[in-house]
């Protein structure tokens, strides 16, 4: 039993093994973090579908593939702050009914402009939950493995990702595009009473808001283990920063230049990950093959992401983070070249597919485990939500300009290959961190 005196909760959890709850806590991360990747990626597998039964262009339906990325933008940029106030647990539960409902919604919508404008209120809801789970579990976790164990979290999101992919091939031939959305809504909403019971506040956030010293104890007691005595005070040790300024923190001298690096670099990665993921069925469709097999090789891309994120994952903790970040970036550009040179009947296609997603969601993973670190718990959540937020043009680029390449007559190898450009340069500006002087915020 400790004695009653001041305890650093960062010190508790790193010098403590990994509890059963802990894990716990990672499994309904990566859950919530999973319904997520299958809300966000399950407009690329019905494209095809939607644009058939209504006669549309593909440029028009871009409107519609554009709309939750904005709301992805807007929520995450909205959240932060809120989440820095107010807590880690509320904003997540709200954000899980948030976007369960719409996407449920959206399969009774019966033009381009409902369901336009229901994907975007979806897009907000899913644009919060990604930013507080991951601040949620990296206050929880040692900060000897977290890379890894975000990293593990994050696999949720190309795992989902994936799973859709594989759930719309069976589903859309016999139960069409509408049954899908139902499915992809209800399960986060089936969840949600477990998450609601499961997932306590975060004792860091708690502590930085000075909650009841009881309060604290109890959770640490029941998520992390250990016992504390009667009057036991609760610190956490970090850079001091100015409580509710967030905006002013993280473009401070101090934070300025690694604040910058990971919205250049996050906006460039999302670009490319939301162009192949997004139209990507449609074009190995246009390239010959029947939209069910489209939709099977492009899974292998999520796939190969959540395979690639535990690796990076693994090297972060063990290497630069940054250099192992970056170091995935250039291989993704690589693999992105040989699969826009490549055929759509080649042996060699769905291995190219299933490398570039190792290579650009691995690093795009890595980059999401790296950003708590870099942020002081007073304003994590806004650093983290500030990063997906800013991040999220480069989604919302990605998803329009596919259709409007496509619409310009550009071929198949010319629309992926110009992707080896922002993969690149995510590789480039990530590097940029180690130019700023990165405070031990961890």
């Amino acid at each position: 039993m400790n004695t009653a005196q001041s305890l650093d909760v960062r010190a508790h959890i790193n010098g403590r093994k990994m509890s059963g709850y802990q894990w716990l806590l990672l499994v309904l991360c990566f859950l919530i973090v999973a319904t997520d990747g299958m809300d966000v990626a399950i407009m690329g597998f019905l494209a095809p579908d939607i644009t058939k039964e209504w006669g549309i262009s593909r440029a028009a339906f871009g409107v519609v593939m554009s709309a939750a990325p904005i709301g992805l933008a807007i929520g995450a940029l909205v959240v932060g702050p809120l989440s820095d106030r107010y807590g880690r647990k509320k904003l997540l539960m709200t954000a899980v009914a948030w976007f369960g409902l719409f996407s449920v919604l959206c399969a009774s919508a019966q033009d381009v402009v409902t369901l336009s404008a229901l994907r975007f209120l979806t897009g907000i809801g899913l644009g919060a939950a990604m930013p507080n789970a991951t601040t949620l579990l990296s206050e929880y976790v040692p900060e000897r493995s977290r890379s890894t164990l975000l990293a593990i979290m994050f696999t949720g999101f190309n795992l989902g990702s994936a799973l859709v992919g594989f759930g719309a091939a069976a589903l859309l031939p016999q139960y069409g595009w509408r049954t899908v959305l139902l499915v992809g809504g209800a399960i986060p909403l089936a969840c949600l009473p477990f998450y609601l019971w499961l997932i306590p506040e975060s004792a860091r956030f708690m502590v930085v808001k000075n909650f009841a010293a009881e309060r604290v104890a109890r959770t640490l007691e029941r998520v992390c283990g250990g016992s504390f005595a009667a009057g036991q005070t609760f610190t956490v040790s970090e850079p001091a920063v100015k409580s509710g300024q967030p905006a002013k923190v993280l473009l401070s001298d101090t934070y300025r230049k690694t604040t910058l690096s990971l919205w250049g670099t996050y906006f460039m990665g999302l670009l490319v990950i939301y162009l192949l993921s997004g139209w990507l069925p449609t074009l190995i469709k246009d390239a010959g093959l029947p939209i069910e097999k489209a939709a099977s090789i492009t899974a292998l891309f999520q796939l190969g992401g959540t395979v690639g994120a535990l690796v990076v994952g693994y090297l972060m903790d063990r290497w630069s983070p940054s250099r192992a970040i970056a170091a995935a970036y250039v291989s993704g550009a690589v693999f992105i070249l040989l699969l826009a040179s490549g055929s759509v009947q080649s042996g060699m296609f769905a291995a190219y597919v299933l490398l570039a997603g190792f290579c650009m969601s691995g690093a795009q993973t890595g980059l999401n485990a790296f950003a708590p670190s870099c942020y002081p718990t007073a304003v994590r959540a806004t650093g983290v939500s500030w990063m997906l937020g800013v991040g999220r043009f480069g989604s919302i680029l990605g998803s329009f300009a596919g259709g409007v390449l496509l619409s310009l007559g550009w071929s198949f190898g010319s629309v992926i290959a110009v992707l080896a450009v922002p993969a690149t340069l995510a590789a480039l500006i990530i590097v940029f961190i180690q130019l700023g002087q990165r405070p031990a915020a961890a």
